[in-house]
């Protein structure tokens, strides 16, 4: 199984999984069943979570909505910590993941707009560099997983600043690895190195420690928040949370 899906993730295009595997998934799900796990998102729990990575990681992936390990944090975080599910907001989703999107849209104090350059999923198509909305005009954003995609990250940064309200808030996630500062080399462009220097083929730098100080240079605010360390333990396990997960909350800059 973790081989397959290791292969699957690398290989087969992002577009044509996400039209594809919430299918795939429903004989998995009937195949895992048990009370061991949760997923705070769909509310469905299975004896363990499927493997989801290029290295596999076990207990990732929930196969009834998809939400992987950040997904559930986040969206514990949201519940916990903000008035997302309460308040009327106007919100920009940029690469919107699956498990969230129709339940966000389901929410009737949100005025909820999905956009992407590639994604199926997204109702707006729109390259971050160039965000096709006038200024102030958004409560919260999220753009998670995309910056290390990006010809450049300061620039979508600032583009997501500018379009955020002075209240706005948001959450701008990305890989991040063990490193003092961020590698980033434009001039590789060979899918093969790029996957060995950034982790994967699409990546085009690779974040390390500085992610949020390098991303505060467009403008931006961001603070790093340690919620998962406020969680118990018990509820790490049940909801299969990644222990360590920063989440960085991003807020109106200069």
């Amino acid at each position: 199984m973790k081989s397959i899906i290791s292969f699957v993730i690398r290989y087969i295009p992002r577009p044509f999984l996400q039209r594809v595997s919430p299918l795939a998934m429903k004989f998995l799900a009937l195949a895992n069943k048990g009370d061991k796990v949760t997923c705070p998102v769909c509310d469905h729990s299975y004896k363990k979570f499927l493997p989801y990575g290029r290295v596999a990681r076990e207990n990732a992936l929930c196969p009834n909505c998809l939400s992987l390990e950040r997904h559930r944090l986040m969206w514990l975080y949201l519940k916990e910590k903000t008035d997302f599910f309460t308040g009327n907001l106007k919100v920009l989703h940029i690469a919107p993941e699956h498990c969230f999107i129709s339940r966000f849209e389901n929410l009737k104090n949100l005025d909820y707009i999905t956009a992407d350059l590639e994604s199926p999923l997204a109702k707006v198509k729109m390259d971050v560099h160039q965000i096709p909305f006038e200024d102030n005009t958004f409560d919260v954003v999220f753009c998670n997983h995309v910056m290390e995609h990006v010809e450049d990250d300061l620039k979508a940064c600032s583009e997501i600043n500018r379009v955020m309200k002075s209240t706005g808030w948001g959450i701008i996630q990305s890989p991040v690895y063990p490193l003092k500062e961020t590698i980033e080399d434009k001039s590789i462009t060979d899918p093969a190195m790029r996957e060995k220097l950034f982790g994967q083929r699409d990546h085009v730098r690779k974040y390390g420690r500085d992610y949020a100080e390098r991303l505060r240079k467009s403008g931006i605010g961001m603070e790093e928040n340690l919620f998962v360390k406020q969680l118990p333990s018990d509820q790490i396990q049940k909801y299969a949370l990644p222990p360590d997960e920063i989440i960085f909350v991003c807020s109106k800059g200069d």
